[in-house]
């Protein structure tokens, strides 16, 4: 019988799988899109922190300790998010989330202290964690529906919409205020968020072939499972604390450390989102061919030895090979990380694997400031790469512990 249905099925072109593709469709082109959305935002504004620190008179450690209501806002709301996803369903979360970043970006060239500004990006930081989750528990399903791998390619459309959201704000730096700049950015994001809003809303989250409920909804994992989500969530720990850091940091680095202009310091972002971009797009071959562990031993080595480059260079271009470099070990880190652990507990596995990653941007942005108010922002940054070197490990000695971390 199975052999007689690929007849069928070869004889008519398989206008089941195509059918189901063609409903499928939609759904991946508006997910894709919030990716983009979410990426093209934050690198809006990372890109102009060097404007808000001159706005706001803060010293290297006080723009650190604002910094960190990013992450805070993100790790407070990431459980939470986890369920209100089980409850109402990843869609409609997805789109409140875009919904509310879009308007909290808005909000930092208003203030004019430290603590006002850590204050709003509580907000800002709310809206981006709680985006990250749905679209990735979102993510998961789709994935799973489709039957191949192909969670780096929603990543790539973050680091896509990353690259395009610094190019422009390289070259609005020094044309535009950062007022002007982040309105223009909540505009252009209001406009993208309900337009693919009305498609997630439209299709409801596809269910998971060969997943039995309980564990779709993030129930009743097993304490092997725990302990699994919580390796992944130590690599994409290791690892978020370096996209934060050159995101937070790596344009004030090359402006500052450097002399660099202020345009080729924006650059700096978009050239390892750039990097990003053209690792995750070879993700899922990479996925194919090598399997969790080599993809996660070897970017976790090659973003430590980029990261070196970049932070000790003592010229701009060879700074930004290093952030080049880095971008490209990073690239798969954490989709991979993220992703397995959503297979293993649907948003409650996102929502925990992401809590860890955001703990990351958390340590990072006053870890580094104090860094570089005690010693220099150049060898604070070190730090991104020996992160980047312990996640190498923790996949290397976890590679037996079961197929989450297997070979391939």
């Amino acid at each position: 019988m199975p052999t007689l249905n690929k007849i069928r099925t070869a004889i008519l072109g398989g206008p089941r799988v195509t059918s189901g593709a063609d409903a499928l469709r939609p759904l991946r082109s508006a997910l894709t899109l919030f990716f983009a959305l979410d990426g093209f935002l934050f690198a809006g504004w990372v890109v102009r922190i060097p404007a808000i620190k001159q706005q706001t008179g803060a010293s290297e450690g006080a723009l650190g300790l604002a910094l960190l209501g990013v992450s805070a806002g993100a790790v407070a709301t990431m459980t939470l998010t986890g369920r209100l996803c089980r409850r109402f369903g990843s869609h409609p979360v997805t789109v409140a989330a875009a919904l509310l970043m879009c308007l909290g970006i808005a909000l930092p060239p208003l203030t004019h202290s430290a603590l006002a500004l850590g204050l709003v990006l509580l907000v800002f930081g709310a809206a981006y964690g709680g985006l990250n989750v749905a679209m990735n528990s979102a993510a998961v399903d789709l994935v799973a529906a489709l039957r191949r791998p192909v969670m780096p390619s929603f990543h790539a459309a973050f680091s896509v919409g990353g690259m395009l959201g610094a190019g422009l704000g390289a070259l609005l730096a020094g044309r535009l205020s950062v007022t002007a700049h982040l309105l223009l950015l909540t505009a252009t994001g209001l406009v993208a968020g309900a337009a693919a809003g009305r498609v997630l809303l439209a299709h409801p989250a596809p269910r998971p072939p060969r997943t039995p409920e309980p564990r779709a909804d993030g129930r009743r994992t097993t304490t092997r499972e725990r302990k699994l989500i919580a390796v992944f969530g130590t690599v994409a720990l290791c690892t978020a604390y370096g996209e934060g850091a050159l995101a937070d940091w790596g344009a004030l680095h090359l402006r500052q450390d450097l002399a660099a202009p202020a345009g080729l310091a924006a650059l700096g972002y978009s050239v390892f989102a750039l990097a990003m971009t053209l690792g995750r797009l070879s993700g899922t071959a990479l996925l194919e061919r090598l399997g969790q562990t080599r993809l996660l031993v070897a970017g976790g080595t090659t973003a430590a030895l980029g990261m070196l480059l970049g932070s000790l260079a003592p010229s701009l271009w060879a700074a930004l090979a290093g952030f080049a470099i880095t971008g490209l070990g990073l690239a798969n880190i954490f989709p991979v990380a993220v992703g397995r652990a959503g297979e293993l507990a649907g948003p409650g596995g996102v929502a925990a694997a992401s809590t860890f990653g955001y703990g990351g941007m958390l340590l990072g942005p006053p870890a580094i400031g104090i860094l570089a108010d005690r010693f220099s922002l150049p060898l604070a940054l070190t730090t991104v790469a020996a992160l980047a070197a312990v996640s190498a490990l923790v996949a290397y000695a976890t590679r037996r512990a079961g197929t989450a971390v297997s070979a391939g």
